[in-house]
């Protein structure tokens, strides 16, 4: 396939905004990564979200207004990026808004309407990057992998991508072998802790954890949830752990235990890959807590660096990411593999939505 320039987007489930990337690609290689910008919903779409997704399926009656939000806000924040950029992509990936991803059950929700926001911004958008993996028995995540073996193209293998969002997730990259799973906790529990407490909204830099003292014996009872020996490939909802691993601790001890719990974690999750990476390369916002990054270096056996050390925009990467899917979509090559997500074999992900004549 020639080259095209995509807009990517994507929203965790932290809904902390909307992310915007654009690259230029083949669908095989990324050959360059251009402007990146991340938008915040507006305030009452994100407290709808952050109500929605602790709500779960038993409020599936909130589900079709908020989306209707969603694509609001993605359309005036892609409108307004696009404008100051004076440039139109040849395609938008829309991920939506996950807000429930149970895949046991075979389903994952990501909140949006794909074909409105083709009309309204008059571009041709790539949508539902999750269903086809679904129906082929994957799990539906991750999806960013195939986007990570092209960023590790030149790096010492086998190395890590560890992607620390709300949920942790990995990529395992030796030469064409190609591993993923979710983890465990992220920053989500980490984030809900300290939000109540009355600290802000996120554990900045680690300062809260960093000034608090790891109740050990919590790390060891959290690591006994069944989720963890689980083999891969395997994923997560955001809601699969609770804080009930740190009731009763003061707000900083809280604090420090969870960022231990999420790179304890980590660490053995080493035992279910193939070899030992020489190298885990951080990205999302996890890599900015300086004291999770402290504990990753502490119990990993290899490299823990930033992706910006490879000069890999960790802010950005996971838009570039479903901007990467959308145009291997278009060029009818695989975004998930049975070795990433589970899937029965490798699926071409997506749906192409045209702005109505």
């Amino acid at each position: 396939m020639d080259p095209i320039t995509v807009l990517g987007t994507i929203s965790g489930t932290s809904a902390d905004g909307i992310d915007m990337a654009l690259i230029t690609t083949d669908g095989e290689r990324l050959l360059s990564a251009g402007p990146a910008e991340t938008e915040a919903y507006a305030p009452e779409t994100r407290a709808a979200i952050l109500a929605t997704i602790a709500a779960g399926p038993k409020r599936r009656d909130l589900w079709p207004g908020l989306a209707e939000a969603v694509t609001r806000d993605h359309a005036v924040a892609i409108a307004a990026f696009l404008a100051r950029l004076e440039r139109k992509p040849d395609l938008v990936v829309f991920h939506g808004q996950t807000v429930w991803h149970d895949p046991a059950a075979g389903e994952t929700v990501q909140l949006g309407n794909p074909q409105k926001l083709a009309d309204v911004l008059g571009l041709p958008v790539v949508g539902d990057v999750r269903q086809a993996d679904m129906e082929a028995g994957g799990q539906g995540a991750p999806l960013v992998p195939v986007y990570h073996r092209a960023l590790a193209a030149g790096l010492k293998q086998p190395l890590c991508f560890l992607n620390i969002g709300g949920v942790s997730n990995l990529t395992y990259i030796d030469g064409e072998h190609l591993m993923a799973f979710d983890i465990g906790p992220g920053n989500a529990l980490l984030d809900d802790w300290i939000r109540q407490s009355g600290l802000g909204d996120f554990d900045r830099d680690g300062r809260w954890s960093g000034a608090g003292h790891v109740e050990a014996s919590r790390v060891e009872i959290a690591l006994r949830h069944p989720y963890f020996a689980q083999p891969a490939p395997k994923s997560l909802d955001r809601n699969a752990f609770s804080l009930k691993w740190v009731e009763g601790l003061s707000w900083l001890d809280g604090a420090a235990t969870l960022a231990a719990i999420t790179a304890e974690a980590v660490a053995r999750s080493a035992a279910l890959l193939p070899r030992t990476p020489k190298s885990w390369i951080v990205c999302g916002g996890g890599r900015r807590n300086q004291t999770i990054m402290a504990e990753l270096a502490q119990r990993l056996d290899a490299d823990v660096v930033s992706s910006d050390v490879h000069g890999i925009d960790g802010d950005a990467l996971e838009a570039q990411a479903m901007a990467f899917l959308g145009a291997r979509f278009m060029a009818g090559l695989p975004t998930s593999y049975p070795h990433t997500t589970g899937a029965r074999e490798p699926v071409i992900g997506g749906r192409l939505y045209r702005p109505s004549a």
